[in-house]
């Protein structure tokens, strides 16, 4: 009997509906005669699932003690006998009771393959053990059941079971994944929006990868070498050069557009191992494609597009990017280039991108004004052709009689050459060095240096007029060419100080930065001082060393009659100062721009505390009078002798004046620590501590019976300073009592999150719309109609404060069934690997 096949659903999270699936294939199956049976299926008291379970045989469990407990397991032996033709069994990274035949569930499905009893079963993303580190970090669970990759990987087939977010929360909300009790809980931990919407991802990535690895075993097996566009796949070849950044971010940019769209970049290096590829921009690019979810290769071959095809083939890539030939036209005598001949040997299956870019590197500048304008190999050949070119031709002609005329045009073309190679100079040396050997070798009389016949001289005059004639056009078109590319230059630099300006960028190193880069310096200082005897003062600098004096600098470009730029690297030529002028213009101005926006937040900053302050007035003339007055009044009717009190009237005065007092003490106490987070100087002392050492402290002020308290034992130790921590909370739950309805209890709750805790207050009052939620966390807020006397409305701005200022976050959610949610966020330290560690006493498991 041949191993029977694996079948499993697969789902992101609790309740996408992974075994009502599983159940809806059973019945399809027994519909068709198919032997199947219910090996082991827990509904979880689900009413639609429990009902699915009616007409399909289930085998019975076997019923295991442990710790005082009784539990059922799957009964291998009971399905071994029953010998079915598909079994059903639930959870596959199940961990069986102690005592049980095997350890995992996984392990009792190997035995029922091994049989040939085809099994469908499920699981959930989470419970894949490589992805268990990813799991924790985005949930703050550690899952503690796992299967290996490599069964799930096995599996004849993969039935991936989605649900969106929203749908499964409201499945949740509905009561039909857990009971009534824990859907609170459940909706603002581990079934929250980011969650399940990270945990999706992860399961249709995996799902995809699976696919992947089919697709590929499939077109292996079959030799298949056409390739297949089931998805985008763009390869990026990279020369090494700066313009591969342009190109990767160009090939993402085609990757958005598709579903599922793949990147991968590959350098070809030759087997000799001589390249020109700068290593440090090659290891720049590589990580470049790497944030943008690309793939970095690195391929050894000696035909560059041979290898970039086969390359693109063997990862059935749809697209090549490629960036257009660096090369100057005369180069393309040797070969078409890479671009040109992968776009023709590509074939219809491989689109072929040539991306038009600019190169420029770092430190780069202004084509350099002195020296050659044709380039330094350029002028080399030329002057090889215009001297060594007559001494060749001599020597051929000696050999065959061609006549003067033809010989004169032949130096003439060897003349033109060397002009169109190295310019002006070559070519005169060539014209004067061919028409010496003209006179020597074949203008009668021979192998002298005089000229008998007057028509022999005119020619050569002509000649030598031919070429300087050529040579002086071809270094006129040189000059023009350079000086185009000059103002080409000079115009992209002022178009981008022009589009600073009209963006209002206002960094100044930035700017400063683009000054070094631009112009190929070391260091760039703005100088300024006050006036012509003071001190000069750096406003900005950029680079090592900067020069501090103008003087001292190798260039200096005054802005004004106090201020200039100073240059470190190198001496500029006069023709780069008229850009460099419209920089120190336009760093004068950033500069200005700077300062008159610090002058405006300090204004800002000032209008701020002119704000509180009339606050702070408007709450001293009213709720800290009124209850300053009703105690007044109370201490004033204790000490009339005119009036004999009662002791329930003595008692009821006085529990008045310990209100007022009450009332004052929180609102100064509110004042004070508003203060001190407007002037800065709260200055928390962080430590390690237990939540539950703190946050029950911070019940104090509010009656016993109004606040349910949950705080795991299994909870993180938090880094914070107990007393900041302590008002925070006791603001927050203040504040919740205060709008909770008198039979409705605030919930604060404590959980783990990947590295940070969070504390949870969570009211059943009217709620906050979202317009309002940052509103409420301003000094001096209250929102609705709480009636005055109730505050100044500072708790919760001072409960903000304390938080940022321990390096947390307090921010206000919707509680799911109405009312509000304040989330508290602290740094959590990890104590799973400190043996003086408490132990947990409870698991917590979404599964």
């Amino acid at each position: 009997m041949g191993r029977g096949k694996l079948r499993i659903y697969l789902g992101a999270a609790p309740g996408v509906g992974k075994t009502y699936a599983m159940l809806s294939e059973a019945h399809r199956r027994v519909e068709r005669g198919t032997d199947c049976v219910v090996a082991f299926v827990e509904h979880h008291h689900r009413p639609r699932t429990e009902v699915m379970l009616h007409g399909l045989e289930q085998v019975p469990r076997r019923e295991l003690e442990y710790r005082g407990g009784l539990f059922t397991e799957m009964d291998v032996d009971a399905v071994l006998q029953r010998a079915p033709a598909v079994a059903l069994v639930d959870e596959l990274a199940h961990t069986n009771v102690p005592g049980s035949r095997n350890g995992k569930r996984w392990q009792d499905v190997e035995e029922l393959l091994a049989a040939g009893i085809d099994v469908v079963s499920t699981v959930n993303i989470q419970h894949l053990e490589s992805l268990g580190d990813v799991v924790e970090s985005i949930t703050g669970v550690r899952q503690r059941e796992t299967v290996p990759d490599e069964v799930v990987r096995r599996a004849d087939q993969i039935e991936l079971v989605d649900m969106s977010p929203p749908a499964l929360r409201r499945r949740m909300a509905h009561g039909n994944i857990y009971k009534s009790d824990k859907v609170d809980a459940a909706l603002s931990n581990y079934f929250r929006p980011g969650n399940l919407t990270a945990l999706r991802e992860l399961a249709l990535l995996w799902v995809a990868d699976r696919v992947d690895e089919y697709l590929t075993e499939y077109r292996s097996e079959h030799r298949v070498s056409k390739i297949w566009g089931s998805r985008e796949r763009i390869v990026v070849g990279l020369t090494g050069g700066p313009e591969g950044r342009t190109l990767i971010r160009r090939a993402a940019r085609l990757a958005e557009k598709g579903a599922g769209g793949e990147v991968m970049a590959v350098y070809i290096a030759r087997s000799d191992g001589l390249t020109s590829a700068s290593p440090k921009e090659l290891a720049v690019q590589r990580t470049l494609v790497e944030d943008l979810g690309g793939t970095f290769h690195h391929v050894v071959g000696d035909d560059i597009p041979a290898s970039l095809l086969d390359f693109a083939r063997g990862v059935n890539a749809t697209q090549i990017v490629l960036g257009s030939s660096r090369r100057k036209t005369w180069q393309y005598i040797f070969g078409p280039g890479v671009g040109a001949t992968v776009a023709r040997e590509s074939g219809p299956d491989l689109d072929v991108h040539i991306v038009t870019h600019e190169e420029v590197a770092k430190g780069r500048g202004l084509p350099v004004a002195r020296g050659a304008r044709l380039g330094r190999s350029r002028i080399i050949w030329g002057w090889l052709v215009g001297v060594g070119g007559p001494v060749v031709l001599a020597l051929l002609l000696n050999t065959i009689d061609l006549g003067l005329a033809n010989d004169m045009l032949l130096f003439l073309a060897v003349t033109v050459a060397a002009a169109l190679l190295g310019g002006l100079l070559p070519a005169l040396a060539s014209a004067a060095f061919g028409s010496l050997l003209l006179n020597y070798f074949y203008t009668p009389p021979l192998h002298r240096l005089t000229i008998a016949d007057p028509k022999n001289i005119v020619a050569i005059v002509i000649f030598v007029g031919v070429a300087v004639s050529v040579a002086s056009v071809v270094d006129l078109a040189a000059r023009r060419t350079h000086q185009a590319a000059r103002l080409r230059a000079e115009s992209e630099i002022l178009s981008f100080l022009a589009g600073s300006v009209l963006r209002g960028e206002t960094s100044l190193e930035a700017l400063l930065e683009r000054v070094r880069e631009t112009f190929g310096m070391e260091s760039v200082a703005l100088l300024e001082r006050v006036s012509d005897v003071d001190p000069w003062t750096c406003a900005g600098s950029v680079g090592p060393a900067p020069s501090l004096r103008p003087d001292a600098a190798d260039v200096d470009m005054p802005v004004g009659d106090h201020m200039a730029l100073a240059l470190s690297g190198r001496v500029l030529p006069a023709s780069d100062r008229r850009v460099l002028a419209a920089f120190a213009v336009q760093a004068a101005v950033v500069l200005d721009r700077q300062r008159l926006q610090h002058e405006a937040d300090q204004a800002k900053e000032l209008a701020e505390g002119n704000r509180i302050r009339t606050a702070l007035l408007a709450a001293v003339s009213h709720d800290l009078r009124t209850p300053l007055a009703g105690i007044k009044a109370s201490v004033s009717s204790l000490r009339s002798d005119d009036v004999a009190w009662s002791e329930e009237d003595r008692a009821e005065l006085l529990e008045g004046i310990e209100d007022g007092a009450d009332r004052l003490d929180h609102l100064v106490g509110n004042l004070l620590d508003m203060s001190r987070l407007q002037t800065g100087t709260v200055a928390p002392l962080i430590r390690e501590i237990d939540l539950d050492e703190v946050v029950p402290m911070a019940l104090g002020g509010v009656p016993e019976d109004s606040v349910d308290l949950e705080i795991p034992e299994s909870l993180p130790m938090v880094a914070v300073d107990a007393g900041l921590l302590e008002r925070a909370v006791a603001n927050l739950v203040e504040n919740a009592v205060k709008y909770s309805p008198l039979d409705e209890r605030v919930l604060v709750a404590a959980s783990a999150i990947a590295d940070r805790v969070e504390v949870r207050v969570v009211d059943r009052g009217p709620g906050v719309p979202d317009d309002a939620k940052d509103r409420i966390f301003a000094p001096f807020q209250r929102y609705g109609d709480a009636p005055r006397g109730t505050g100044v409305g500072l708790g919760l701005a001072v409960a903000r404060g304390f938080a940022e200022a321990m390096g947390g976050t307090l921010n206000a959610e919707d509680t799911p069934g109405g009312g509000l949610t304040m989330v508290l966020t602290v740094r959590g330290v990890d104590r799973r690997s400190d043996p003086a560690a408490r132990p947990a006493v409870a698991e917590r498991q979404a599964s």
